[in-house]
């Protein structure tokens, strides 16, 4: 796993990023003061976890005059879906070999 792998899996182990991104991929584009708005998370904390997502690729921002508007970027999630691929061969494999071990002995 490289760095970049690192950093996307250490910003998704938070519960509350999960939730504002999953929360960008359902409603689009929003404003910071839109995501703090019944978050029960402070603004700042907000923004502090919004510059996580941004550095893991997870978001992107597009300044518009005083306020800053969010977005999710889903493309930033590959090195999860690669790492998920690679380990569901790995499990499909072993689980291939146990139904064949457990057909051999009810032979």
């Amino acid at each position: 796993m490289n760095a970049a792998s690192d950093t996307l899996f250490r910003t998704l182990a938070d519960p509350t990023r999960r939730a504002i991104f999953e929360r960008l991929v359902r409603e689009g584009e929003l404003t910071v003061r839109a995501l703090t708005d019944h978050s029960g998370v402070s603004q700042p904390a907000i923004s502090k976890h919004l510059g996580a997502l941004k550095l893991a690729g997870l978001v992107q921002d597009r300044p518009e005059g005083r306020q800053t508007h969010y977005s999710a970027r889903p493309q930033g999630l590959a090195p999860l879906i690669d790492w998920m691929s690679l380990h569901a061969a790995f499990w499909q494999d072993r689980f291939d070999r146990l139904e064949d071990l457990l057909n051999r002995m009810d032979q």
